[in-house]
């Protein structure tokens, strides 16, 4: 039974609001074994959605399934790099079932000789 509000209860409601980003995902989404929504649906709304492209890696965790990553950053960070990361400091905040936006700073240093 749906219970009425009375005279004498306050209500509060607050919200935090932001436009939508185009494009939705800026440098990594990491999904769950169990997430409600899969790789290839994901990978289908960024082909339509984005012009950078994004590399699928599967991976062999029960947590963790799959990273959608952009391409310019692993022309940056060797993969094996990225997904050592992923599983050590991503994989204990997250559950099986969620999908997580990843924004990556990035930083290369390098250094050249006889130029």
């Amino acid at each position: 039974m749906k219970r009425r509000s009375k005279a004498s209860d306050t209500h509060s409601i607050r919200a935090h609001v932001r436009e939508f980003a185009i494009p939705p995902i800026h440098d990594a989404l990491v999904l769950g074994r169990h997430a409600p929504i899969g790789c290839k649906a994901f990978r289908k709304a960024l082909d339509l959605l984005m012009a950078q492209p994004f590399e699928h890696i599967e991976l062999d965790d029960p947590v963790v399934n799959d990273l959608l990553v952009r391409a310019a950053i692993l022309r940056r960070v060797p993969q094996d790099k990225l997904v050592a990361f992923v599983l050590q400091q991503v994989k204990p905040l997250m559950g099986a079932d969620e999908v997580l936006h990843l924004d990556l700073d990035i930083r290369v240093t390098v250094e050249g000789s006889d130029l």
